[in-house]
């Protein structure tokens, strides 16, 4: 690297790329040395430590524990999100999936809400609040909408274990078509409570409007993802 540039380089990046080179090999779960010691190692302060290993926790490489100290984070989970739900995706992967239900309610169409289900403002729509797990751990902070009441629809779903599944087995909905939005957000004092991150934490938001065969509105779902766990993947296809 020329000098001009090594000049250039704050402090803590350094740090962070000498981190980075110790974590190398190592399992996830395993813990790095403290603060402290890093700062002996590095010959920096532990402000300039802490400023390095908390761009690696934003960052997914890291994972922070109060009390326990930092450790190698586990990879990201990575999501397809086509004509698929959460729960088939992660099972694709080899991975566990799990709900904590927050809420379940039959509800009045807001505007947005209404707008985007092509309904009328304050007609009745079913209102799912859930926390998303992967492993166990929370991913994921989703609240979905679906037009009208569906009759048992808490039980359908637990027996179902997909949101999706549940729609096309029990109730003859069928997803043909989805559009996703996706924008990023820092987290705040509900996503802390709710996801167990730290506050200003990097946050991936999508927005899912699906739709069945007829061009219907079936779903409008709003999903807060922790940034430093989650990586979002979208394939296309070109049709011959």
């Amino acid at each position: 690297m020329p000098a001009d540039i090594k000049r250039a380089t704050p402090k803590y990046y350094v740090v962070k790329t000498g981190i980075l080179a110790l974590m190398a090999g190592l399992r996830p779960g395993t813990l790095i040395p403290t603060e402290r010691a890093l700062a002996q190692s590095f010959a920096t302060s532990r402000t300039t430590v802490r400023m390095a290993i908390s761009e690696l926790v934003a960052e997914g490489k890291l994972g922070r524990i109060q009390g326990h100290g930092t450790f190698v984070a586990p990879p990201k989970v990575t999501h397809v999100r086509q004509l698929t739900s959460f729960s088939d995706d992660a099972r694709t992967q080899g991975l566990s999936p799990g709900s904590t239900l927050l809420a379940l309610e039959v509800v009045k169409a807001d505007q947005d809400v209404a707008a985007h289900l092509a309904l009328a403002e304050g007609d009745s729509v079913t209102r799912l609040e859930r926390i998303r797990l992967i492993e166990g751990a929370p991913l994921a902070h989703e609240v979905a909408w679906l037009p009208g009441k569906l009759p048992r629809f808490k039980a359908n779903l637990a027996k179902s274990g997909s949101l999706y599944a549940a729609l096309k087995d029990v109730y003859g909905i069928r997803i043909a078509e989805v559009e996703d939005t996706v924008e990023t957000a820092l987290a705040g004092p509900g996503d802390v409570e709710l996801l167990g991150i730290e506050m200003g934490a990097p946050l991936l938001v999508v927005h899912r409007l699906a739709k069945d065969g007829g061009g219907v509105p079936v779903e409008w779902t709003h999903s807060t993802f922790r940034g430093d766990r989650f990586r979002f993947v979208s394939r296309v296809k070109a049709e011959n």
